[in-house]
């Protein structure tokens, strides 16, 4: 495929990006509904059971996705604590499964957005996903072998940093600058610096690297984002250790990896966005581990029988459409006040789980 052919088919999915990202799972849950292997005597009764998991995944997509966290690290205790009350327990790997599998369509229409709008540094997403790949792998094998009270131990010192990390995550940092419009006044009233502008792209959007290693990013709307890549080995290290957890539980690697690219002075638009595409990336590779991978550390064998089908026919599009709506809440309200509730809210639910871990509950 030619650099022109390629140019303009990746412009074609960006300006049309809300097409394929509905059309996405409405195709999976044509695909599950014909071809899943589903109870015998499955009717409408079975696949409407749980349609209120449309509007709970869809809330908690909206909020994960506009503060660029992992949307298992509500979906999973989501689905210990309220989904019991109505429904019935369901076993650690597939509650992760499930959290997963909705992630997975959630975070990758929400990378599709972020990506439209110029706020994706690819080149540091692909350094962060591969050196995350083998840790999501070993987490997601691991899960199949601990015991359930050392998962829900694991889980809640997960979400205990987590929220620690969120309490201290400056997301007001790197603010962009320039006047919307794709051009910068300059400071002292002279001609306004040039900035790149890639046809490729919607808008004035485009991104420049200078032999320094500086790089300038300029969005869709115009606002530009100067920053370094720098940092490599402190994001490495937070990467890894993320990325076990996000094998195990289903989350982690965003918590922990949006945290270091901050720390790395990473602009907080650019970090969230960035984020989206690693969180996104490695939901989709723990998820084909949990499905197909049991057998492989000699734990349980979990196959396609095992999936709740009747739940995620209503989870994926939830997610898919809170993905969307993400960028235009975190435009709406106050990150701050969504991060200090998510932060708290992870705070009580790791007390529950370490109570859970204890026998207390």
């Amino acid at each position: 495929m030619s650099a022109s052919l390629s140019s303009g088919v990746q412009r074609t999915i960006l300006r049309y990006q809300h097409v394929f990202v509905f059309l996405a799972p409405l195709l999976f849950v044509a695909g599950v509904y014909s071809f899943a292997p589903t109870p015998a005597d499955a009717g409408a009764g079975y696949w409407t059971e749980y349609w209120w998991l449309f509007v709970a995944f869809g809330i908690g997509a909206t909020i994960v996705n506009t503060v660029g966290i992992s949307g298992s690290a509500l979906f999973v205790p989501f689905l210990i604590f309220v989904f019991p009350l109505v429904a019935y327990p369901l076993e650690p790997t597939t509650l992760v499964k499930i959290g997963l599998i909705s992630e997975s369509f959630g975070l990758s229409s929400s990378s599709l957005a972020f990506i439209q709008y110029g706020l994706v540094d690819r080149r540091l997403s692909l350094s962060l996903v591969l050196g995350g790949v083998p840790f999501v792998v070993g987490g997601a094998l691991l899960s199949f072998v601990i015991p359930e009270p050392l998962f829900h131990a694991l889980l809640g010192i997960a979400l205990i940093a987590a929220s620690y990390l969120l309490f201290r995550a400056d997301l007001g940092h790197g603010e962009p600058t320039g006047s919307g419009d794709g051009e910068e006044v300059a400071a002292d009233g002279g001609s306004p610096r040039d900035l790149p502008d890639d046809a490729n792209k919607l808008g004035p959007a485009g991104v420049d690297t200078d032999e320094s290693g500086t790089v300038t990013r300029v969005d869709r709307d115009g606002d530009d984002y100067v920053y370094s890549r720098g940092g490599y080995l402190e994001r490495f290290a937070n990467y890894s250790v993320g990325g076990v957890f996000q094998g195990l539980a289903g989350f982690g690697i965003g918590e922990l990896g949006i945290i270091s690219m901050l720390r790395t002075q990473v602009p907080v638009r650019v970090a969230i966005g960035t984020n989206h595409i690693v969180v996104a990336t490695t939901a989709v590779l723990a998820s084909v581990v949990h499905v197909f991978g049991g057998g492989l550390v000699g734990g349980h064998t979990m196959d396609l029988a095992t999936t709740p089908w009747n739940m995620v026919v209503w989870t994926v599009p939830a997610t898919t459409l809170g993905g969307q709506i993400a960028p235009y809440v975190s435009t709406a309200l106050n990150t701050e006040t969504i991060k200090l509730g998510v932060g708290g809210l992870f705070a009580v639910i790791a007390v529950a789980l370490f109570a859970m871990a204890g026998g207390g509950i």
